[in-house]
């Protein structure tokens, strides 16, 4: 079974923050940053098939981490299993980040 796999809005504007500064960090290599998004994007397809891919994020079994390589270090995105078809990412940081919760 596939799930549906939705953005909160926050989780959207962190996608475009790390996207912002891996353009800027780069020097304006767009392919690179782009690349940042790919990696975001393969991680949503094993989520959709397979939601409890993630590590627990807390207490609650069905909010989650999914750890996303990325060169030497990668992001987490933080999500809940909402029920039986949808997947909600709360929030998306870079491994070195500060805590997000």
């Amino acid at each position: 079974m596939t799930h549906r796999i939705r953005f909160t809005e926050e989780a959207r504007a962190d996608l475009k923050r790390l996207y912002a500064f891996a353009l800027e960090s780069s020097e304006g290599d767009w392919r690179y940053a782009g690349r940042i998004i790919d990696a975001v994007e393969a991680g949503m397809v094993l989520l959709a098939s397979t939601p409890f891919a993630g590590r627990r994020a807390a207490d609650e079994p069905l909010l989650r981490e999914l750890v996303i390589g990325f060169g030497a270090a990668g992001f987490v995105a933080l999500y809940e299993i909402e029920d039986g078809e949808t997947i909600t990412v709360l929030a998306v940081r870079h491994q070195r980040e500060d805590d997000y919760r």
